[in-house]
């Protein structure tokens, strides 16, 4: 099988061990974005997606309870803006992101009535390269505040919880249906709930090479962080859904099927 998943610390307790788990199959590790285009394509057979990409295509089903989720401060997705919210015209979009992108524009959208013009920033580039009013960054960048004369930011897990009241599950794991998985769904719990115990132990691997402090990496992945979807979790998507597609940002309304784990309530 090959397997797609992303490179964030914020994914790394989801596929501790999974090389270990699953020998026989390939674990290939890129940019959520990408990854959706690779399941799409049909690249990979299993992946962790954007969940926007999951409610975007009714040919996938979730294979997992394992995500990437928040209750509140996420940390690692944050929209700085160099104005006051309500007074945003452009938006520049980490090229990266796909969940995180439409969720900015709901907010904005609901929160403040702005509906700002969008434009990229490539994942080689940063906040002082793009004059945009507001700058949307996702993944381990967010996490360091960005030089840069700014006004204001939203962590958007934080700013999601305050005006819902859920959950928000940024990633899935997701395949086509019908697709054989070979026990790789199991495997993917297991590699999930084994990575929640070694939460230290990522902690002090991954902290050095993203120049943060031990701390700060673990606080993250113990306190910001929810690896496990529930009530709560599918409340959020459907929300999140309804939102999206009222406002055009995507075009039809798929089930949230779920199949083959046992960790699923």
């Amino acid at each position: 099988m090959r397997i797609g998943a992303v490179n964030y610390l914020n994914s790394k307790p989801l596929i501790e061990a999974l090389d270990e788990l699953l020998p026989n199959d390939e674990l290939i590790l890129d940019y959520p974005s990408r990854l959706a285009d690779d399941l799409e394509s049909g690249l990979l057979d299993v992946a962790l997606i954007p969940s926007v990409e999951f409610l975007r295509n009714p040919e996938y089903q979730i294979v997992s309870d394992s995500c990437v989720a928040t209750h509140g401060p996420v940390l690692s997705v944050k929209l700085f803006s160099r104005v006051p919210m309500g007074e945003i015209k452009t938006l520049a979009l980490d090229e990266g992101s796909r969940t995180s992108a439409i969720l900015s524009r709901i907010m904005l959208s609901q929160r403040c009535g702005v509906i700002p013009q969008l434009e990229p920033l490539p994942l080689e580039k940063n906040c002082e390269n793009t004059e945009a009013d507001a700058v949307l960054l996702i993944g381990d960048r967010a996490i360091h505040s960005p030089p840069g004369d700014f006004v204001d930011a939203w962590d958007l897990g934080e700013e999601w919880l305050d005006w819902t009241g859920l959950p928000f599950v940024f990633a899935v794991w997701a395949a086509r249906k019908g697709t054989d998985l070979n026990g790789v769904e199991e495997a993917i719990c297991k590699a999930r709930d084994l990575g929640i115990q070694r939460l230290k132990e990522i902690a002090t691997r991954e902290a050095p090479i993203l120049g943060l402090e031990f701390e700060t990496a673990h606080d993250y992945l113990e306190k910001n962080l929810y690896f496990s979807i529930g009530s709560a979790e599918k409340n959020g998507l459907k929300l999140y859904q309804k939102l999206a597609l009222e406002m055009g940002l995507i075009q039809e309304r798929v089930d949230l099927v779920f199949r083959n784990c046992t960790h699923i309530g």
